[in-house]
């Protein structure tokens, strides 16, 4: 999006507490290499965690999220399903093994993996209108 366009809707995308995005567009934005594609790269995601430490996504997590993590291990697959996400990113190039993609699959999660590091991942994201939601209230 054009600078000046950007400067325009910014207030306003703060004020509606950002924009939903669809999975695709998260693609191109973080040029992705696609691990597990459930057949709709058109979900829609409404927030972004980026978190190596499963217990701050579980503490965090709004329903149609995107996670963006480092991690890679079958609890960040276990942790996304509990908290309904809808894909993982692996960011700096991180490769989840076999034992990981097919316990995605079988969840329904897409799984996408970029060379950006998590900083600059969530940047992308926060700057094209994708926020992070409100923290969980702790009663």
């Amino acid at each position: 999006m054009r600078t000046w366009i950007r400067y325009f809707f910014d207030p306003l995308v703060c004020l509606l507490g950002g924009l939903s995005m669809k999975v695709s567009e998260i693609v191109k934005l973080l040029n992705c290499e696609i691990c597990v594609d459930c057949g709709d790269l058109g979900r829609e995601v409404h927030s972004a965690c980026g978190a190596d430490m499963m217990s701050d996504v579980l503490a965090f997590v709004k329903e149609q999220s995107v996670l963006l993590t480092g991690l890679v291990n079958p609890q960040v697959v276990r942790t996304a399903e509990m908290m309904d996400m809808r894909c993982i990113v692996f960011v700096r190039g991180k490769q989840p093994d076999e034992n990981l993609l097919g316990l995605a699959r079988e969840s329904g999660i897409i799984v996408l993996k970029t060379k950006e590091r998590m900083y600059q991942a969530c940047g992308i994201l926060y700057m094209n209108g994708l926020r992070g939601g409100e923290p969980c209230s702790q009663k």
